[in-house]
């Protein structure tokens, strides 16, 4: 009795407005999704169309009149797992493919079931039509969030990771030649951006009736059809096929086996994933030095620097210091250089715990980043004077 009245109040709410509570205790409605989508339907034209992920496909239709990319009818696996690329590849590919297909990007942010949580199995259904996707990793293990909190490579260069962590996370920008961010919602819970450089001739293609595939002449059943630009990019597709579907002559033995090995194996599969992305990353790096992250200016430094604050990034970042892990911390810095100068609400970073730990080699990798020893915390001590506790 006690359970079913304590679960009765949530199972009670409209599904788009939820009901929470705030630090100060003060009880709040979190209206974000259905003012977002009032948002679009008031200030963006008719015409337009928005990329989401499926899942508010129908929400966004049916609230703000508008066109999406893809909504809850998903009987078209190989449509799904194309947006999926888009949203989980990386960032140049995936916008000169979604300037061929939309108008604006609608992100679901703010934590808990957002899209950046769902993000790895938006992942494995695009490898599971491209699979160039995540090479040799039919579960995409190379895409996730490790247990610090921190981005795998291929999630920190990622499209839906930039929108989403778009001026939140220290480093983290969107484009500003490919994105405007037009709409942030209270609570955070939504944000919308604007792409720029849309193809208007993409546009009119797929608009234009003669392109469109009826049926029969005069039937309202008219699919439509991509636009040539992305031509390109499908013929490196290869359509899905459910184990069940003995329809079809064609075998995809390999994959499944691989499919299946890792998910009853997910770490052996994720150490393989982190080995590759390595050896990938390292190999690039050799070819060409183009590739390396730009030194954060000395006023994106000041920004991190002189910001106090317990966040995700703090933690991670002392995690990785106190418990010596060298080597994914050095990955960190060279995807997210800026994330060196982090300092907690005490006015410690990672050179301070460095110096408390007595980790020589994390303190000179900080002071090849440019991180000074002589800078002092909240109590005065300077990073040096911690050897003395």
């Amino acid at each position: 009795k006690d359970y079913s009245w304590a679960i009765s109040g949530s199972l009670s709410n409209p599904t788009i407005i939820l009901k929470g509570q705030l630090k100060s205790g003060e009880v709040v409605y979190v209206d974000d999704y259905r003012e977002a989508y009032w948002w679009l339907r008031d200030n963006t034209p008719a015409d337009a169309r928005v990329m989401a992920w499926w899942d508010y496909g129908y929400q966004i239709t049916g609230i703000s009149n508008r066109t999406t990319i893809a909504d809850g009818n998903t009987w078209n696996h190989e449509h799904i797992a194309l947006l999926g690329k888009i949203l989980t590849g990386e960032m140049e590919e995936s916008y000169q493919i979604a300037r061929h297909l939309a108008d604006y990007v609608l992100v679901w942010g703010g934590g808990g079931g957002d899209d950046l949580a769902k993000s790895p199995h938006l992942a494995r259904i695009a490898n599971s039509v491209y699979r160039e996707h995540c090479p040799d990793d039919p579960t995409c293990r190379a895409f996730g969030m490790s247990r610090q909190g921190m981005p795998s490579p291929m999630m920190s260069q990622s499209f839906l990771y930039k929108l989403h962590s778009h001026n939140i996370r220290p480093g983290v920008t969107a484009p500003v030649d490919k994105f405007e961010e037009v709409y942030r919602s209270k609570y955070g819970k939504v944000r919308i951006y604007k792409l720029k450089g849309v193809s208007e001739e993409s546009k009119r293609w797929v608009t234009d009736p003669k392109h469109r595939r009826c049926d029969v002449p005069g039937s309202w059943f008219c699919p439509g059809q991509y636009p040539p630009a992305l031509k390109e990019v499908l013929s490196r597709k290869r359509d899905f096929a459910q184990l069940e579907d003995f329809n079809k002559n064609e075998k995809d033995d390999e994959y499944t086996k691989q499919y299946f090995e890792n998910l009853n194996n997910p770490q052996k599969a994720k150490r393989a994933a982190e080995k590759a992305a390595k050896e990938g990353a390292a190999a690039a790096a050799s070819k060409t030095s183009s590739v390396s992250v730009p030194k954060p200016t000395q006023a994106e430094i000041d920004a991190v620097y002189n910001k106090y604050e317990d966040s995700d990034e703090s933690t991670a970042m002392w995690q990785l210091v106190s418990q010596s892990n060298i080597a994914e911390l050095e990955a960190w810095l060279e995807r997210e250089p800026i994330m060196a100068y982090l300092r907690s609400s005490d006015g410690r970073g990672p050179m301070w715990w460095a110096f408390e730990s007595r980790n020589q080699e994390i303190v000179k990798l900080l002071m090849k980043h440019g991180v000074p020893i002589k800078d002092t915390d909240n109590s005065g001590k300077t990073p040096v004077e911690l050897l003395d506790n």
